[in-house]
């Protein structure tokens, strides 16, 4: 629609005008959005609906040969917030929980019939590991959805995927979201998560707090404080003291950081954080 050296401004696949403003930021945001009403809906729901097409000429050659070669074969679905999101935008998703529940079920329901079937079929034909879920539905104020919102509308959708490929032997389910996640933690243990990353300290996502709240029924990755590789080596060091060890002596944790490598982050400060983590982690390996 327009560029220029300052921003650029498209039209996406959902049908949303997306800007990009090029010096400050490297994801755009939408100015609008498809839907706000059920008829809005209907006139996109075939998108959505399952047909052969979702199918790739050579996908089950190609995931039996990660499962020959000891890859963990993952499979995804729609962020049950995240997806609607994108249709709604988030405000009008949050007053859609209340004011047109109606349209959300619809929506969750399509979505979550195509990924059964899609799933079903591809379960049925090779080992499944890990399923897994972008949802991004919170900031360090919190999730943008309660428990509330949860049971009602993510969890029928979550849990009829996961009960089948659980069923059928899969180990992980993984959900992707940042920010404060701590209040609706048992909200998604009971839908079926049992995986959770990148955990983010600065949203208040402390892995050891929460490994000792909820022990075995939850694993993570991430969790180390991004911002503090930008610190003193004293900060760095005493991150990875307070973090490392008990993830260590519980296991279910992959250590990483939380996100991105921060600007403003030295070399010489990623090269100690690297060379710390794996002193502490062989030391308590072996202690």
């Amino acid at each position: 629609i327009e560029e220029n050296d300052e921003v650029k401004i498209w039209r996406d696949g959902l049908g949303r005008t997306m800007k990009l403003p090029k010096a400050a930021a490297t994801l755009a945001l939408p100015l609008d959005y498809p839907v706000k009403t059920m008829d809005d809906w209907l006139k996109i729901k075939p998108w959505y609906e399952f047909s052969e097409g979702r199918f790739g000429a050579d996908w089950e050659a190609t995931a039996r040969r990660h499962r020959e070669d000891d890859k963990v074969v993952c499979v995804g679905i729609p962020g049950g917030f995240d997806e609607t999101r994108q249709l709604l935008g988030e405000e009008g998703l949050c007053i859609a929980y209340y004011e047109q529940p109606e349209l959300i079920h619809d929506i969750l329901q399509t979505i979550g019939e195509t990924a059964f079937r899609v799933l079903d079929v591809a379960s049925s034909k090779v080992q499944i590991d890990m399923l897994s879920v972008h949802e991004d539905m919170a900031g360090k104020s919190g999730p943008l959805a309660g428990p509330v919102q949860i049971k009602e509308f993510i969890a029928p959708y979550y849990r009829r995927v996961w009960d089948m490929l659980q069923e059928r032997g899969a180990r992980l389910f993984d959900q992707d979201s940042d920010g404060d996640m701590n209040p609706v933690i048992d909200a998604f243990i009971d839908a079926g998560v049992n995986c959770m990353h990148p955990m983010e300290p600065a949203a208040n996502m402390d892995i050891v707090k929460v490994r000792e709240k909820y022990g075995k029924r939850l694993a993570f990755y991430g969790g180390i404080d991004k911002h503090v590789i930008r610190g003193s080596r004293e900060d760095i060091e005493a991150e990875l003291e307070y973090k490392i060890p008990p993830m260590v002596a519980s296991g279910g944790c992959v250590l990483a950081l939380d996100h991105r490598i921060p600007n403003g982050t030295s070399l010489a400060n990623y090269k100690f954080y690297l060379e710390k983590a794996w002193e502490i982690m062989e030391r308590e390996a072996v202690a």
